[in-house]
Formats: C-alpha cells, sequence, structure tokens
C-alpha cells in the first residue's frame, strides 16, 4: 500500500520525511504543545529522527499513518496528524495530532482531522475511530466534538507523562454514524 497524500482548501497533508525533521523538532520541543500529548517535549534532534523513522516503519507495517501538515499559502510544515493503533483487520484506529502554537485556533487541526476521518472511513473501510485526550485539555474534548466524536467514558491512569499516570478521557466515531452525514 502507497502512502496517501490528502489535501484540503488550506492544507496538503503529506508523508512526513527527513526534510521535515527539523520543522517536527521545532515543535514537539516546545512544552504547550506536549502539555497533553502523553510524553515530554523532545530535547534533542536525534528524538526527532528517530520520531519520523517511527512514522515510516509503523505505517510500513500497517500499525500508523502520520502525515505531516502543510499550510499551503507559505508551503510550511506546522504539525502532524495522524491514526495510530491502527487495525486494518479490526477496522479501528484512534486519531492523534499536534500544531505549532503559532496556528492554534485558526480551524487547522478540524480540517486536518477532518480530511483523516474521511480518508480513513471512506478509502480504508475503517468502522471506528477512537481519540484520547486528557481531561484538561478542553480545546481538543471540543474539537472532537463538534467532528462528531462521543465521548465514551474516563480510561483511569491510561496516559503515563511527567512520572505519573492521568486519567484520559475516551473519545469515538462510527463509519456508520458518519456516512449518515452527508457534507
Amino acid at each position: 500500500m502507497d502512502f496517501q497524500e490528502l489535501e484540503t482548501d488550506r492544507l496538503k497533508l503529506i508523508e512526513i520525511t527527513d526534510e521535515y525533521i527539523d520543522s517536527y523538532y521545532a515543535i514537539m520541543s516546545k512544552d504547550e504543545v506536549t502539555k497533553y500529548y502523553g510524553m515530554p517535549s523532545l530535547t534533542e534532534r536525534e528524538q526527532a529522527e528517530n520520531i519520523v523513522r517511527s512514522f515510516r516503519d509503523n505505517f510500513a507495517v500497517k500499525k500508523s499513518m502520520r502525515w505531516g501538515i502543510i499550510w499551503k499559502e507559505t508551503n510550511t510544515f506546522i504539525g502532524t496528524v495522524g491514526l495510530n493503533n491502527w487495525s486494518p483487520h479490526s477496522r479501528k484506529a484512534e486519531v492523534g495530532y499536534e500544531l505549532a502554537p503559532s496556528f492554534w485556533r485558526k480551524g487547522i487541526t478540524s480540517e486536518a482531522v477532518f480530511a483523516v476521518m474521511e480518508y480513513a472511513f471512506r478509502e480504508l473501510g475503517l468502522y471506528r475511530l477512537g481519540a484520547v485526550t486528557f481531561p484538561q485539555n478542553n480545546a481538543s474534548s471540543g474539537l472532537l466534538k463538534r467532528l462528531g466524536f462521543k465521548k465514551e467514558g474516563v480510561l483511569r491512569g491510561y496516559l503515563f507523562q511527567d512520572d505519573q499516570n492521568h486519567d484520559a478521557f475516551m473519545f469515538s466515531r462510527l463509519q456508520e454514524e458518519y456516512l449518515q452525514e452527508e457534507f
């Protein structure tokens, strides 16, 4: 299976290659970005190299798929969006994302997640998309609700960050719900 790039009005969702390591590192080294991410901020470029390599490796074995978000207007790498814990056999995955703070509150993440949701349900044939958020991350919870995800409950001690376990909200969206809404 080839990596499928996606496009929206304002964004290109592209395969993350080595040319984007520095941009990815710049985003993921910011504490405000990783505050609710479930991992600490990156402190060395080599960490970004390893993560970008893992994006490729995990796609090759159909465990995840991660797109770089390119802002078309300036052709700038501004974040990533993807499918984690992808199980083609079980027809499910979890969506995840992060964005450079200077692009927050512009509807960009919603636009990117919507494109991935469309691709996951219509092209990959997934039945369930999940999403996990920190309870304190109101922006992410609000985004998911606006995109039709339903809060299922609390996963106790599910996320590990800052040397401690944290509860997480679990959201989901099903293919049949999505396909009933014609956009």
